[in-house]
């Protein structure tokens, strides 16, 4: 009997191939964040894009020196040193002078990113750090909130709804609509949950995220302070929805805590990494001297990241308790 013999590859896993790239992804979560950028010029004015495209530009220059310097490959074309730059800009106030864009973005990228090996090796989201750096190093100048267009608020800088919620800083409680499209202070991205939810939204639709980092971040964080938030003289409901549509929450559940480098792949392990954020932002708002609390509870929780990845890693086949039977 004559046997045809085939020629046979033999690979390791996975198998299952796609035509998804690095460069793809990041492509479509540039796309997802337009809304967001388009609200920050109308809201905060033509300076709100030069913050946002110094941020971009310094980024990508500065990933592509080290990498000439390192003598390594440049790999600006997967647009992931530009993702950075436009997350950076939206966390930043529209007042920032550029030279301290040009240095928090040198951070984001050479100490954060590339001093770690490059993309998909650092175990910080850039951008998050690259603001909490600039936070504590310029205090003053990263809470220098300029009104928002339509706000009703003249004056040059005022408190955002989280300072007045939280300390009882002087200024104007926006309505729950007026939160919701973006007619309030806060940094260049954080104010119209519209324009971060059409994003958001976006994303899951090219199936680019799922939701269940983003929904369990947002549903925890409003169940606490429903029930435990110092509502003061408001409604619970009023208090709790404003806590939400303000600051920094949509930005980061829907952008930042669903990076794929800086947080777990596995279904439980998103539900935890969620849950984890939620209450931290909880605790830092309602407990901390800062009204904020997004950046650092998403960080905390990249630093966890590795150890939520290996609890819930599903066990190998064959194996029990980690050895074969």
């Amino acid at each position: 009997m004559n046997v045809k013999m085939e020629k046979l590859i033999v690979s390791s896993s996975p198998h299952i191939h796609t035509d998804n790239t690095v460069s793809k992804v990041m492509g479509d979560v540039l796309i997802a964040l337009v809304p967001a950028c388009i609200a920050g010029v109308l809201f905060f004015g033509f300076r709100s894009a030069v913050v946002i495209l110094t941020a971009v530009a310094a980024c990508i220059i500065f990933e592509w020196l080290f990498q000439k310097a390192t003598h390594r490959e440049t790999t600006v074309s997967d647009l992931s040193a530009a993702v950075t730059g436009v997350l950076l800009g939206l966390n930043l106030p529209v007042s920032i002078p550029l030279w301290m864009v040009l240095v928090g973005s040198a951070f984001a990228i050479i100490i954060v990113k590339q001093l770690y090996g490059g993309l998909g090796k650092n175990f910080l989201n850039p951008a998050l750090a690259g603001r909490c750096f600039m936070l504590i190093a310029w205090a003053g100048a990263m809470t220098a909130f300029t009104p928002a267009a339509f706000s009703g608020v003249d004056a040059v800088t005022s408190a955002t709804p989280l300072a007045i919620m939280k300390n009882g800083a002087e200024g104007v409680m926006p309505s729950l609509m007026m939160a919701f499209l973006g007619a309030k202070g806060g940094s260049i991205g954080e104010t119209s949950g519209l324009c971060l939810l059409i994003g958001f939204i976006y994303l899951l639709v090219r199936r680019v995220i799922d939701c269940r980092i983003s929904l369990t971040y947002i549903l925890s964080f409003a169940i606490l302070t429903f029930l435990f938030g110092n509502n003061g003289n408001m409604s619970k409901l009023y208090y709790t929805a404003m806590q939400v549509l303000t600051g920094g929450l949509l930005l980061g559940a829907f952008f930042m805590a669903t990076d794929y480098v800086t947080t777990p792949t596995t279904p439980k392990g998103h539900i935890i990494f969620g849950l984890g954020c939620g209450i931290l932002t909880f605790l830092i708002r309602r407990f901390g001297g800062y009204p904020e609390g997004v950046s650092f509870s998403i960080l905390l929780m990249n630093v966890a990241s590795p150890l939520i990845e290996t609890a819930t890693m599903p066990k190998v086949f064959g194996t029990e308790g980690g050895k074969s039977k």
